[in-house]
């Protein structure tokens, strides 16, 4: 279900985040590279840190890089980020099966430890992780800057807790969509769109 889009200014470049325990080179992160390389558009993926209170800041440094106005693509705990990114500089972002209330979602990993499969990097799950969190997490947003872009499935998140937090937004519904949302290819000119730019169909497939 696609309901009423912003009609944006083009952005002048895209920042993608990614989610919790992924990268810069995940298969998303790739496709977005190659959606903004078709387009001749910045485009930043930078490998965020674990730590939430660094990862926005890395986030936030990467914004001169891209324009005076870019547009923010966030997935999981990318787009709890990304919304955070959106509303401190007021631009437009696309949300992919975004975690709403992490502070919630990492309580039970505290003291579990995570190799990240991109990285390398080895940590453990802190206290301090979900407190960041915790601090971090905005009361409301202005659902006009939004994309939804939900799967019906998770099986990580509830997509109605998203649904309802983002209330007002230009959503998409995406029958069966697991976490990982792997029919993301398909919907890159929507989420495009979103930030003011024409991608044809089909322009960019996930690589098999």
């Amino acid at each position: 279900m696609l309901s009423a889009m912003r009609s944006p200014m083009p952005a002048s470049g895209v920042l993608y985040l990614h989610g919790f325990n992924s990268g810069s080179a995940s298969p998303k992160a790739a496709l977005m590279r190659a959606a903004c390389e078709r387009l001749s558009l910045p485009c930043a993926t930078p490998q965020l840190p674990h730590r939430p209170d660094q990862a926005l800041a890395v986030a936030e440094a990467y914004l001169e890089e891209l324009g005076t106005a870019p547009m923010v693509v966030g997935s999981s705990m990318g787009g709890f980020l990304a919304t955070l990114v959106a509303e401190r500089h007021d631009l437009p972002a696309a949300l992919i099966n975004p975690a709403v209330t992490p502070a919630r979602l990492v309580t039970s990993w505290i003291g579990e430890t995570f190799v990240n499969p991109y990285s390398g990097e080895r940590f453990r799950i802190e206290e301090s992780h979900r407190r960041a969190l915790e601090a971090l997490a905005p009361e409301r947003v202005e659902p006009r800057r939004y994309l939804l872009l939900l799967g019906t499935a998770d099986e990580t998140l509830d997509a109605r807790d998203a649904w309802a937090f983002y209330r007002g937004a230009a959503s998409i519904l995406h029958p069966r969509g697991d976490h990982g949302f792997a029919a993301l290819a398909d919907y890159l000119p929507a989420i495009l769109a979103h930030g003011g730019h024409a991608l044809p169909v089909g322009a960019v497939a996930m690589q098999r």
